[in-house]
């Protein structure tokens, strides 16, 4: 990385490796205009075709302006959603969801696009704020690059997850046959696609049954996938294990920072949201836990009232409801210039942190209208392998890989 270029230039020569001639779509909201128009002149001075829109703010539960999704559809090359809150979401697509020639299912045109077609890659920054934009883009991304892929190497073979927490986290999560995820600062190929500020790893936990009296069919259907893998064999597992297997379980203690329906906040008192099969099934604390249950019922009644005026396909009412509470996320700040400020898109990053989300996971089987994030400072985190061997890879908070 050349030290003299300037964070927007960084993004478009290095982190995206924008090339002449290259079509290039941004998305701004009036709030972030002018790191828009540093980019658009950056990937003009590489030669690129930039196209800039604008559409005011968004937030978790409003769609995109049509004239948003349609750009996006044109299918550029570079697609860079620059929100102060979120892009929005794509009405088309939640009522009619796109699909691969593989099957797979997308309700919004960028994913499908980024993940699913991989013609495009893409960086989204909700929340961007010139501070941090200033602050956290021009570090060593081959540094980043490197944590990255240890932690990628420690997540081989790992069956589940064990998260603690000083302020009371104690949560089991299952992961096996979940791929990491990187958001390493490296989007210079079709299919790639990140935040910015870059810089954590993530993972999506197996979604859970939520419901115990189907545990026992739950595991007989999941046997030839999760029980015989290798030297393991399913009559290894008590029925308590592999409930461990088929949802998260256990307590999170959120103590740093919250996403919720409208922006996010530094957490004045913690929240404690109790998790069975998957699903959370109590919050509690202060003004804060009240704040995230309403958005998260809000979440829950929409989903409903979206298949009644049939905005959502039949039947996914329930699904969206159902998933409104779903431990979608676990990921780990990797970013040393980040801290928690009380915005999710730099907080999630910050050394010594971990974050769950609530809602839409991102392995496209747990569709939600939302992806609600919350930290978690100074965790432990222990990794359990398919042998049964264990290996700590945070001490509280400490990356020690």
């Amino acid at each position: 990385m050349k030290k003299d270029l300037s964070p927007s230039q960084n993004i478009i020569q290095n982190v995206c490796a924008v090339q002449k001639n290259e079509r290039v779509l941004i998305i701004a909201n009036p709030a972030t205009t002018d790191i828009a128009q540093d980019l658009y002149t950056a990937a003009n001075e590489v030669g690129a075709h930039v196209s800039m829109i604008f559409q005011n703010e968004k937030s978790s539960f409003d769609n995109a302006e049509e004239e948003v999704v349609a750009a996006i559809a044109s299918n550029p090359d570079v697609c860079f959603s620059i929100s102060s809150i979120k892009l929005g979401k794509d009405s088309k697509g939640t009522a009619e969801p796109y699909k691969t020639l593989d099957g797979q299912t997308y309700s919004h045109i960028f994913d499908y696009l980024l993940d699913g077609k991989k013609t495009m890659r893409a960086v989204w920054t909700p929340g961007i704020t010139r501070d941090m934009f200033n602050r956290t883009v021009n570090i060593d991304y081959k540094e980043l690059a490197e944590r990255c892929e240890r932690l990628g190497q420690c997540f081989k073979n790992v069956v589940s997850v064990h998260v603690t927490s000083p302020a009371g986290t104690d949560v089991t999560v299952p992961v096996f046959g979940r791929p990491l995820q990187y958001d390493n600062g490296d989007f210079s190929k079709p299919g790639t696609g990140g935040n910015i500020p870059a810089g954590e790893v993530f993972i999506s936990p197996v979604v859970g049954n939520g419901n115990k009296l189907k545990l026992l069919s739950k595991i007989e259907s999941f046997k030839n996938s999760i029980f015989k893998r290798g030297s393991v064999e399913k009559e290894e597992y008590t029925e308590e294990e592999a409930k461990h297997r088929l949802g998260t379980e256990g307590v999170i203690v959120f103590d740093g920072s919250m996403t919720f329906s409208d922006g996010d906040s530094i957490l004045q008192s913690p929240i404690t949201c109790k998790v069975e099969r998957g699903f959370v099934t109590d919050i509690t604390g202060g003004a804060e836990a009240l704040r995230l249950l309403k958005t998260i019922t809000e979440a829950e009644n929409r989903s409903l009232l979206l298949e009644a005026e049939g905005k959502l396909p039949e039947g996914q009412g329930l699904v969206y409801r159902r998933n409104a509470r779903n431990i979608g996320e676990l990921g780990i700040g990797l970013n040393p210039a980040c801290h928690v400020m009380g915005n999710m898109l730099e907080d999630e990053k910050a050394f010594n942190t971990c974050h769950f989300a609530i809602g839409e996971n991102y392995d496209n089987d747990a569709p939600s209208l939302i992806h609600l994030d919350g930290v978690v400072r100074n965790p432990t985190i222990t990794l359990t392998y398919e042998d049964g061997s264990t290996r700590i890879i945070l001490d509280e908070g400490t990356l020690v890989v």
